[in-house]
């Protein structure tokens, strides 16, 4: 997929809109896991190095109420920017009107602003989200060009992406949203092989597509966490207290004929008697769950056989954690799989999709073993399933 880049344009003296993805979890006020502002630097301090003017925005959080607008200020990121770039960041508290005019019209060369949480739109009709004409042309007057560098946002239809790429005369990819572009585009479309697949989290349902599509390009799909379990009742097996979704049962035995042996669901797991971080933890094969008991994470012979499908691999995509891993007593099984996959660093592309998987991956201060962690939980999803995002499309061919 051939997108223009922020290296194909020019940019100093311009007004450049850059749509970041600044989404950051806070915990009274604090920022908690600031990964998403680290990997938006390069563009924004190349813009700045250039001698353009960055005018930088983002949503936080749901805004659906006055209570959600006063705890998802975005002003604690600007802050936070402020001192990784070792410069002010102007800060302007509102989403449109005279005083972000003005802000902008005083930025120099070389000088970068973030206005207001672009969610906070979202009050008066969900002009953001909805992406209202209106809105999407207003924010592509404050700019000369924009630079999408928000994959998090990308499988959204908004005002702060598609509505401003409708508008202004230049769109083009920010480095972090490249990125995106050909380890997770790039990998989908000629995978090195085997190309083996690694999907966990709690629900079938969540990922059928993704199954469906990495079944037609991947080599080997190993599926673990929660959802194993309805592939396990789907298979004649008594899963016990484990996550089920019944309904889903019948879908997940036409997926293991379709996949003609291509997926691999492991012969034992972790069990406990109560989803609790302290619940005795057993092991057993996936013919013999307990009636009382529940699986919280794939157990030792699995955790052996995904490791060798993933030591020959030459691609691994992996999407969801494997099991429980916020209990450090179910954590063996996602940590043994981050371990495994940092192993192959060196021979291998390995790619993490984002959410709970990336998440483990931070935890577990494996940051630096992979080719590429994603910043997308359901933009990487979407993009697994094979699917064009409108935050990607809107960008300019070259």
């Amino acid at each position: 997929m051939a997108k223009k880049t922020i290296r194909d344009i020019q940019v100093k003296g311009k007004k450049v809109l850059i749509r970041v993805d600044f989404n950051v979890p806070l915990k009274n006020g604090v920022i908690t896991d600031e990964n998403r502002i680290v990997e938006a630097l390069p563009t924004i301090k190349y813009v700045l190095e250039q001698g353009g003017r960055a005018i930088v925005f983002s949503h936080l959080g749901r805004v659906k109420d006055e209570a959600d607008k006063a705890k998802n200020s975005l002003e604690v990121v600007a802050k936070r920017l402020s001192e990784h770039l070792k410069q002010h960041v102007v800060f302007v508290p509102v989403t449109r009107g005279k005083v972000l005019e003005d802000a902008v019209a005083n930025l120099k060369n070389g000088e970068i602003l973030m206005f207001e949480n672009t969610r906070f739109e979202d009050l008066d009709g969900n002009k953001e989200s909805k992406n209202h004409p209106e809105l999407g042309k207003y924010w592509a007057s404050l700019g000369d060009v924009f630079v999408n560098d928000a994959f998090g946002t990308a499988h959204r239809d908004a005002a702060s992406n598609v509505g401003i790429a409708a508008n202004i005369s230049s769109t083009v990819a920010g480095f972090l949203l490249e990125k995106e572009i050909n380890f997770i585009g790039g990998t989908l479309e000629n995978p090195k092989r085997p190309f083996v697949a690694i999907l966990g989290g709690a629900k079938v349902s969540d990922k059928i597509e993704v199954i469906q599509n990495l079944l037609k390009i991947a080599d080997k799909v190993l599926i673990g966490g929660g959802m194993a379990f309805t592939f396990f009742k789907a298979m004649g097996y008594e899963v016990g207290k484990s996550l089920l979704e019944v309904d889903k049962v019948e879908l997940a035995k036409e997926l293991l004929i379709q996949a003609n042996g291509k997926i691999e669901l492991g012969d034992d797991i972790y069990t406990g008697k109560a989803f609790d971080a302290e619940t005795k933890k057993n092991v057993r094969n996936i013919q013999s769950i307990p009636a009382d008991e529940m699986g919280l994470d794939i157990g030792p012979r699995t955790i052996a056989i995904f490791e060798k499908f993933i030591q020959e691999a030459k691609t691994v995509v992996w999407n969801g954690p494997l099991g429980v891993f916020e209990f450090p007593r179910f954590s063996e099984g996602t940590k043994s799989i981050a371990l495994s996959i940092a192993g192959i660093k060196n021979q291998a592309t390995t790619i993490i999709g984002g959410g709970d998987s990336a998440a483990a991956v931070i935890q577990f201060g494996l940051s630096d073993g992979f080719t590429h962690i994603s910043t997308g939980g359901g933009a990487s999803l979407e993009y697994l399933e094979g699917k064009v995002l409108p935050g990607i499309q809107c960008v300019d061919d070259k």
